[in-house]
């Protein structure tokens, strides 16, 4: 039970739809400029820099704050656990909000939060490989694919129980999921690369 709880949490967070509020606030829906996707990097790319900062800050708490709250409510059971079950809930609000007809973001800042509450040996990977491939491609989509891959192998090197992992590796592929259409544009070599510039 303890597990749906979790996810429900998680949802519940995630379900705050920040970069479609902030769009809002600048008088458009983010759904129907740039890429379409409400979330950071089109927020960046569509409203500015100042604007995507808001919305991936927010995002990444909406992730931390489902999986404190799960750890308040759950303190018996373990860290990893309730940070994977809370935080997939909270990717999975963030990207099918149920009162926006399921359009929402890709998840990615919220996969942030989850991965800087796991543990910080593994932050500290993703961190370093995210840094790597940012600064080699440009493609944030690349950059989110590498850090969401990195998660499950690391935590199949520091002997986390087979749940853990498991839970690990449909997190990786719920993001890869979500990045299908980046995915396609990649191979095809059609990606947008990304950069902090100021709105027009």
């Amino acid at each position: 039970m303890f597990r749906l709880l979790c996810i429900l949490i998680g949802y519940a967070f995630g379900a705050i739809q920040t970069a479609y509020i902030v769009g809002r606030a600048n008088g458009i829906d983010i759904r129907e400029h740039g890429s379409k996707n409400a979330g950071f990097t089109n927020t960046n790319r569509v409203l500015g820099r100042k604007a995507g900062l808001i919305v991936f800050i927010v995002d990444v708490l909406k992730a931390i704050g489902s999986i404190v709250l799960a750890r308040i409510l759950f303190p018996e059971m373990e860290p990893a656990l309730i940070t994977l079950y809370a935080g997939i809930g909270a990717i999975l609000g963030h990207a099918f909000p149920f009162y926006l007809k399921f359009k929402g973001g890709k998840g990615v800042s919220c996969a942030v939060g989850l991965i800087l509450m796991l543990d910080w040996r593994i932050a500290l990977a993703c961190l370093i490989a995210g840094v790597i491939v940012l600064a080699a491609s440009k493609f944030i989509s690349l950059t989110s694919l590498t850090i969401t891959l990195v998660v499950p192998i690391a935590m199949l090197i520091l002997g986390y129980a087979w749940e853990s992992v498991a839970l690990a590796f449909l997190f990786c592929a719920l993001i890869w999921i979500l990045h299908r259409e980046n995915i396609k544009r990649l191979i095809k070599g059609d990606e947008n690369k990304f950069s902090f510039k100021k709105r027009r």
